[in-house]
């Protein structure tokens, strides 16, 4: 058995492949002493675009720099995509890799391929073999293809001088039994080694990868913690414990527990790589873990976006990440339906105060309360916060489908008729809800666009504030004025996102919009002690 751990190469994903020089050179002394066979120092790469540490590239220029210890062979990784678009093959590989393997500090070569890239990669394997490299090939996302694909993988790989043959479980969606038969299918054809890399969505990796093992697997990829895009890998602490065992040596986890201690462990506290729901129910239904993992670090995500985009990706399917595609997740409504109410029937010529859910509107409680009782605006409460006192709420509302979901129980023991565009939810909701007075309102998202209509709108983004403003401009409200709407900080990204939805109202509508409690949002402000 072969331990390779891919903490610098993997791992970069989360801080563009810059580690510290006092660090990479614990890591080296600590991979030796836990028995590591194979270090993956970073990525070999053609592409230079934007900042990547010195792991992103991993030259010759920069092992000669380290202290290798003896006992470890060096690996790269090389993206296949790279060399099957590059205009020649063999410019593409010499670029990468200038010296002989006799001459360099590299002594493999991993070739990471998605399925459709492998028979055109395949001859990097001779060039790189002629040079004295080791040669392995990573084909990616092979949890998701048939019996028939995998066999034919197998086929092409016999073909060539590949010291390992892997395969990577991208989803983190594999289970034990579907280890066990794509080991099955790729010995049809394939006699060689073959090597596992598994991803940890859920909480599997470890499991898989000594599943592995038992069917004969003999090249075994871990992390530093787990350290590695999305949830994460098998964590290198714990699968070196488990072949020390099964070769009946000891094992040395000292230097490594420093290491982790020191730096890994603060990192992943700080980034938040590991299982959770989320990453569970990436890998249950095939969604590429980059999307969790973007919308974990984006604020502008809550828990019930998170959950909603995973539902969206369940559906119109997520295998392959694109920020395009993520994008498309916040927004729900891409149909404007006709609706059937109209809000000049509850606002038509009156002020409209909106609730929002910020520690002012409860702070200044008293005073806000006060100014509805003075000014009898039409009170719209923003999902199921109950910060006043229920009578002075005349209606509530609420776009996002999950967290309708959550908060279906709290609106029917709400006294207030809901808005929502009820006719474009989805029927899990509306049968939760169906004990609910709803006003259907519809709603189109459109980005940077307010178009209002008498039981309709279109509107920027799915948002509960998009959606109340517009349902007040269709009201023909006389003056908007909003309680509990703070704001996030000023380089928050939500608190910009907002703000872009209350410049494209207040310049495309032309409806005055005034906040009667602090607000640090760039709109007309008064003191609800002065009115």
């Amino acid at each position: 058995m072969l331990v390779l751990d891919c903490t610098l190469r993997d791992g970069g994903y989360y801080n563009s492949w810059n580690f510290p020089q006092r660090v990479v050179e614990q890591y080296l002394q600590a991979m030796d002493a836990a028995n590591v066979d194979v270090v993956e120092l970073g990525m070999r790469s053609l592409k230079n675009e934007g900042f990547k540490g010195a792991a992103g590239f991993t030259t010759d220029e920069y092992l000669d720099t380290l202290p290798l210890p003896p006992s470890l062979k060096v690996g790269v990784m090389v993206n296949a995509s790279e060399l099957v678009s590059a205009s020649s093959l063999e410019e593409a590989l010499v670029s990468l890799f200038p010296k002989s393997a006799e001459e360099s500090k590299v002594d493999l070569v991993r070739i990471a391929c998605h399925v459709h890239e492998f028979e055109q990669a395949l001859p990097a394997c001779k060039w790189l073999k002629d040079r004295g490299f080791l040669v392995g090939f990573n084909l990616m996302q092979v949890a998701e293809r048939s019996q028939t694909e995998v066999e034919a993988l197998a086929l092409a790989a016999s073909k060539y001088d590949i010291d390992a043959l892997y395969f990577a479980d991208s989803m983190g969606s594999m289970g034990p039994e579907q280890c066990k038969t794509i080991i099955t299918w790729f010995r049809k054809h394939w006699n060689g080694a073959i090597g596992i890399h598994t991803h940890d969505n859920m909480g599997k990796a470890l499991q898989n990868t000594l599943t592995a093992i038992e069917e004969g697997v003999t090249w075994l990829d871990a992390t530093v913690t787990g350290m590695g895009r999305g949830p994460g890998n098998a964590r290198t602490e714990e699968l070196v414990i488990e072949v020390a065992a099964l070769q009946n040596k000891s094992v040395n986890l000292v230097p490594l527990m420093a290491v982790i201690r020191s730096y890994f462990q603060p990192l992943k506290n700080k980034c938040g790589w590991g299982s959770n729901p989320f990453y569970f129910l990436s890998g249950k239904y095939g969604i590429h873990p980059t999307f969790i993992q973007e919308m974990l670090n984006d604020p502008r995500y809550s828990e019930e976006d998170i959950l909603a985009a995973i539902e969206h990706l369940r559906v119109e399917g997520g295998s392959k990440f694109s920020f395009n595609t993520l994008d498309a997740t916040r927004n729900f409504f891409k149909e404007k339906g006709s609706g059937s109410w109209s809000p000049k029937s509850q606002i038509l010529g009156k002020p409209v105060l909106i609730l929002g859910a910020g520690p002012g509107l409860t702070e200044h409680k008293a005073a806000v309360q006060a100014f509805i009782r003075k000014y009898s605006p039409v009170v719209i409460a923003m999902n199921a916060q109950s910060s006043l006192v229920e009578d002075l709420i005349d209606l509530r509302i609420a776009s996002h489908p999950v967290r309708l979901l959550a908060d279906c129980q709290h609106h029917l023991n709400l006294p207030q008729p809901l808005i929502t565009p009820a006719s474009a939810l989805p029927d899990d909701v509306t049968d939760s809800l169906q004990d609910k007075v709803l006003y259907d309102f519809a709603l189109e998202v459109t980005e940077n666009n307010f178009t209002i209509g008498e039981t309709s709108a279109s509107i920027p983004n799915s948002l509960a504030i998009s959606y109340a403003l517009a349902v007040a401009a269709a009201g023909s409200a006389k003056h908007i004025y909003l309680a509990g709407f703070d704001g996030f900080g000023s380089g928050d990204n939500r608190t910009q996102e907002m703000q872009k939805v209350f410049n494209a109202f207040i310049e495309q509508v032309k409806l005055p919009v005034t906040s009667i409690t602090y607000t640090e949002y760039d709109i007309t402000s008064i003191s609800v002690y002065g009115v």
